[in-house]
Order: C-alpha cells, then sequence, then structure tokens
C-alpha cells in the first residue's frame, strides 16, 4: 500500500510540475491577451493547428508564412517539412511557443482546453477558425483564414472556386432514389464498435455523398451494442485508412453484428483516406465525388 502511495504521490507531482511549467511558461510572454481578433497584425509567423487549416494556407498561396503545423496537418506533402507541435487535441503550450510564432490559427476543438487557455493568455494572437461539416462551413473557414492573414481577396476568389465545385459535386447524387445505408466505424477495439452519430465530420460527409447515415438518435461517436448495429441494417461500413491501428477486413465482417447487416453479407467496406475524408477543407469536394463513386458507382453523374 505504500508503494500505491508514492506512486500516486509522484504521479500527482509530476503532472503538478508539468501544469506549473506551461504557466510559468505562458508568464514569460509579455501580458495582455489578444483573444478576440480577426485579423493578424503580424502574420508573418504563424503556426497552423488543424489539417484543414494547413491545407487553406496552402491553397491561398500563403505557405510561407506557416513556421509550424500540427500532427493532423499531413497534406500537402511540403507541410510536412514544417516542425510538428503535436496533435490538436493533446497541444503543450510549450510546443506551441517554441517555434516563436507571431500567431495561431487554430480550428474550433483544439485542445486540451487548460493548454488553449494558457495560449490565449499569451500576447500572441490566437484566432479559433469554427467547424461546421457542410458546404457552408468549408466556405467560411477559408474566408476567416483568408481574412486573418490580411488575403480577402485571395479568399474570395479560393471560396468561390470551391463553392462551385462543391455545389457541382452535390449534383451527381440528385438523380439517385434508393440511398445507401452508411455505417461510418471509428474503430473497434475489444469487438466494441464506436459508430458516428449526428453533428459528425463522417455524417456531414455521408450526407453529402448522398448516403443515409444508418444509426441516429445520438451526437458524437458513440459505442454500439450489437443489438443496435444489427437494427441500423447498414448497407455499406465507411472506415478511415492511415488513421490509428489498421483492422482487417476479415476482422471487421468477423464481427457477428456486422455480419447480420445487408454490408456485412455483401461484405461491402469503403476505406478513404481518414484526413481527405474528414477534413472538410479544400479537397472536400474531391472526397465527396469518390465516396459517392464507391456508394453509387456508374450513377453519379459528372
Amino acid at each position: 500500500m505504500r508503494s500505491v502511495s508514492r506512486l500516486s504521490a509522484l504521479r500527482g507531482s509530476i503532472i503538478g510540475s508539468a501544469i506549473g511549467l506551461s504557466l510559468a511558461f505562458a508568464a514569460m510572454q509579455p501580458a495582455g491577451a489578444t483573444e478576440g481578433v480577426s485579423v493578424f497584425a503580424d502574420p508573418s509567423k504563424i503556426a497552423a493547428i488543424g489539417g484543414s487549416i494547413t491545407e487553406i494556407v496552402y491553397a491561398l498561396g500563403e505557405e510561407k508564412r506557416l513556421v509550424a503545423r500540427d500532427s493532423s496537418s499531413l497534406y500537402p506533402k511540403a507541410a510536412l517539412e514544417l516542425p510538428d507541435v503535436g496533435y490538436m487535441r493533446q497541444l503543450s503550450p510549450e510546443g506551441v511557443l517554441s517555434v516563436n510564432p507571431t500567431a495561431i490559427l487554430a480550428l474550433h476543438g483544439s485542445g486540451p482546453k487548460e493548454a488553449v487557455d494558457v495560449l490565449k493568455k499569451t500576447s500572441i494572437p490566437f484566432i479559433e477558425v469554427p467547424e461546421q461539416y457542410n458546404r457552408e462551413g468549408i466556405l467560411q473557414k477559408v474566408r476567416i483564414v483568408g481574412k486573418a492573414l490580411g488575403v480577402e481577396a485571395k479568399a474570395e476568389v479560393l471560396a468561390k472556386a470551391l463553392d462551385a465545385k462543391l455545389t457541382a459535386a452535390k449534383k451527381q447524387t440528385e438523380s439517385i432514389k434508393e440511398r445507401k445505408r452508411v455505417l461510418f466505424v471509428l474503430s473497434m477495439q475489444g469487438g466494441k464498435i464506436m459508430a458516428a452519430g449526428s453533428d459528425t465530420a463522417a455524417n456531414g460527409m455521408v450526407k453529402l455523398a448522398g448516403g443515409v447515415n444508418a444509426v441516429e438518435g445520438f451526437s458524437g461517436y458513440k459505442q454500439m451494442s450489437d443489438e443496435a448495429i444489427v437494427t441500423a441494417r447498414p448497407d455499406v461500413i465507411l472506415m478511415m485508412s492511415n488513421a490509428g491501428p489498421p483492422v482487417s477486413d476479415d476482422e471487421v465482417f468477423g464481427n457477428p453484428s456486422i455480419a447480420s447487416t445487408p454490408a456485412g453479407t455483401a461484405r461491402k467496406l469503403i476505406r478513404i483516406d481518414g484526413a481527405y475524408l474528414l477534413g472538410f477543407g479544400p479537397r472536400t469536394a474531391d472526397a465527396i465525388h469518390d465516396l459517392a463513386v464507391s456508394l453509387y458507382g456508374a450513377q453519379v453523374t459528372d
């Protein structure tokens, strides 16, 4: 029992030290938080947090301003040469501040909250970009990023081009009458299926590609019972590739609940790169087209 107590005390000491170090690091910055700004006074050295944010900066031709990216920023390939400050949901203030940015551009949902709060308390301007899983959300992100960088005219050109592509992508499935029921599986750890409900990027993509989310009644990602999977009756299983430990087809269709569905009987499984599928950025119209073709084949009209 004494050893357990010592271990708990040591763990608490380490965590406390880490938090204290973060606060001390922030305190070293000049006082005066600049939360609430919409245009960076000095956009010369930007830390981009969020894959779609980094992609938008590149799509605007403003990549020379970037001094860092987060681990989810994997496209374009040139972005991989930038310093990586960590995964957007597991940031540390020290990591972000170590690249000496003049501004921080972060996608909504970046965290943890404690780390973001520390960053917002520094004098470094921090702009949080909203995330909506629809066409309007993508265009909004482009305009917000463009305004932050002081290149609103370029952002409007990009937004109009993306709007046209997204509108065309939507029309490709308008004539399809029988919509596929799609079950997006985030993970299958321990044989338990974590699926996407409403208010998720996966739900948004399924709808944009002309499909129907096979599950309803909850938002976010949730572990589903075997009975709920069978009741959902998905025609297709959708999963990400290049995201987390790989899961084989045999493992997917060997799951008893999935095996009992139309998707299991037909062994219908679609895998698409996670950042490409769920990024909701400049490449989303192409991702919608690719998912629609995977769902409906020749029924998709170009």
